[in-house]
């Protein structure tokens, strides 16, 4: 942390936000803005009677800001959703909430005449702004050990994988690279040791598009073979029982010479561009879902066109990583933080960080969702 929020003053940091309403209401149509940033506290003890005694302190800090706009008796809005990352106030500063107030407010004004994109078959392309959703549905909570065992099931579902698929089973293409990481600089799921008083690691969970590793715990380590844990038991206080939740789980940028974004837009004949997150929905086993996002643009003959509204898509999810086709290289590698991912009964909530590059999958059933 470089900048404690807690020894900062009230006006410097409503400074920051009150900055970004300044720029928005300046365009015409936006109807409402709404501008923070979330700061956490967390101090923790813990004592194991195998010996250790260990004090762990994390801040982590989310800005955001939403544009609400009304033209020709249509009403939208568009979010701008800053890398939520453990840190100080230094987050907030360098979300670039400010250089993009302008862009926002003018993109929730054109999403009031936008029209609904058109039903069929399209390439996708996806920014590691909406992409971290669908990893994390369709990533992270498949590859939770105990949900796989049926721990879960009652409540929040199992997954489709199973153990023997381990080493086996197809998870995407070969561009698909998948790493879970509880040390990751700047994660909301990163500390130095879980509530096991287990040092944390990195590990990867998918190589060249082939399952090669899964989530575990001292509870469950075991049961697939390893002699240790990977670090990944939680609890949400003191009083609640801690239990395998998801660490950082991010797909891995592609190697030197990965096409950039641009390069893949160029690269796309019919298909729709989809920035940040919005509606969900998943079957208990993680397998089929339905996503959609906050803002969309169609894509044709390898240009960014019009905005587009209500897209969702389909992911199956092996066939849908199965049609990953390109991915862009570090500069463009992103991570998005997630809060309140609930799990177990009594319900804990846990915070987790999905990095990603830019994403582009082919041929995916894209309809109009409408609220």
């Amino acid at each position: 942390m470089q900048k404690d929020p807690s020894r900062l003053s009230e006006d410097e940091k409503q400074a920051l936000v009150q900055k970004v309403v300044d720029i928005v209401t300046k365009t015409k149509d936006v109807t409402n803005v709404n501008a923070s940033v979330q700061i956490e506290h967390e101090w923790k003890y813990f004592a194991s009677t195998e010996g250790s005694y260990i004090e762990q302190e994390v801040w982590s800090t989310s800005p955001s800001f939403t544009v609400t706009a009304r033209r020709d008796g249509q009403t939208r809005s568009r979010t701008f959703t800053g890398e939520m990352m453990t840190g100080g106030w230094e987050i907030a500063e360098r979300a670039q909430m400010v250089e993009n107030a302008e862009r926002i407010a003018a993109e929730a004004v054109e999403l009031c005449t936008a029209k609904p994109i058109d039903m069929g078959v399209k390439d996708l392309i996806l920014t590691p702004s909406h992409a971290m959703l669908t990893i994390h549905e369709i990533v992270g909570h498949a590859t939770e050990l105990d949900r796989i065992l049926g721990y879960e099931a009652n409540y929040a579902g199992t997954s489709f994988i199973k153990v023997a698929d381990l080493g086996k089973l197809k998870y995407g293409s070969t561009l698909f690279n998948v790493t879970a990481d509880r040390n990751l600089r700047g994660g909301v799921g990163t500390v130095g040791y879980d509530d096991d008083g287990v040092k944390t690691q990195e590990w990867p969970l998918v190589r060249e598009g082939i399952l090669v590793g899964l989530q575990t715990n001292r509870e469950m380590a075991h049961l697939i073979g390893e002699k240790e844990s990977r670090g990944c038991t939680s609890a949400s206080s003191w009083r609640d029982y801690p239990f395998l939740r998801m660490p950082n789980v991010h797909v891995d940028a592609g190697p030197p010479g990965s096409p950039t974004p641009e390069e893949i837009i160029a690269d796309t004949k019919d298909g729709v561009l989809i920035d940040g997150r919005g509606s969900y929905s998943i079957d208990q086993q993680r397998y089929n879902g339905q996503f959609g996002g906050n803002a969309f643009w169609e894509i044709r003959n390898g240009r960014k066109t019009r905005m587009v509204t209500n897209v969702t898509y389909n992911a199956i999810t092996t066939d849908f990583w199965a049609n990953l086709d390109a991915v862009s290289g570090k500069e463009s590698w992103r991570m998005f933080g997630t809060g309140g991912d609930a799990k177990g009964q009594p319900t804990q909530t846990n915070s987790i960080t999905h990095g990603s590059p830019w994403l582009r999958i082919r041929k995916i059933l894209v309809g109009a969702a409408y609220a």
